[in-house]
């Protein structure tokens, strides 16, 4: 079972950005939704969750918020898809020198977090 988050977390790890956005937009109900925790988890930990009890159901009901999908509809997504076990794209690796470390993580500037943060996001 995946533990609780606080709003911080939230905000740092399941806000998705515009690209992100983009990403989603052609899905609908709970296909959208689930694409949406498996970019935002892949892109967390560089891999795909092994099932739903790996993301924290404060995640889904923020992330559902953000897509405009309601949580429950996550009982709809296939789990088992092809989506999920199909081949994913090598993790990016940092260029020599290059300080940030292999992974690539999103940086909110602090007016971004607060405008998140007032609007409950």
């Amino acid at each position: 079972m995946a533990r609780e988050l606080d709003q911080d977390e939230l905000i740092d790890r399941w806000t998705l950005v515009e690209d992100e956005l983009a990403l989603v937009a052609g899905k609908r109900g709970a296909t959208r939704l689930g694409f949406a925790l498996l970019l935002r988890f892949y892109t967390e930990r560089g891999r795909l969750p092994r099932g739903r009890g790996e993301i924290p159901d404060a995640a889904v009901e923020y992330v559902a918020r953000q897509v405009g999908v309601s949580a429950g509809e996550l009982a709809f997504y296939d789990w088992s898809g092809r989506t999920i076990k199909g081949p994913l794209p090598a993790q990016p690796r940092a260029a020599a020198g290059d300080q940030r470390g292999p992974e690539r993580r999103r940086v909110l500037e602090p007016r971004q977090r607060g405008h998140l943060l007032r609007q409950g996001r």
